[in-house]
């Protein structure tokens, strides 16, 4: 019995970790206005950091894609779809707000020559 509630228990324990992790994303979004006060090297680093979480958030909708679903775990495959379709729209406004740092970068820093 033991081993049946431990199998159980961890695909679901999987799906509500990615729940609550996507959670702490909701309601984020680009400020144009925030990026014109910072300097070159500040817009540099939120370009990098923007670039990181966009593909940490890529590699988990690829691990949430390829979850295996056991077929009695009813609404399992749906959720998977949701939280897959979540990340989706994550990386959709990390993509906005890397343009917008892409842009204020562009009109405030020159080229270094050479």
């Amino acid at each position: 019995m033991n081993s049946i509630a431990t199998t159980t228990s961890t695909p679901v324990l999987v799906i509500a970790v990615l729940l609550v992790t996507g959670c702490a994303s909701i309601g984020r979004t680009a400020d144009p206005a925030k990026y014109e006060s910072m300097s070159c090297s500040e817009l540099n680093s939120a370009l990098g950091e923007n670039a990181r979480e966009i593909s940490q958030t890529a590699i988990t909708r690829g691990r949430v894609a390829n979850t295996s679903v056991p077929r009695w775990l009813l609404g399992g495959s749906r959720v998977k779809t949701a939280v897959a379709n979540r990340e989706t729209a994550r990386i959709d406004r990390l993509k906005q707000q890397q343009d917008a740092i892409a842009a204020a970068r562009a009109r405030k820093c020159s080229r270094s020559p050479g």
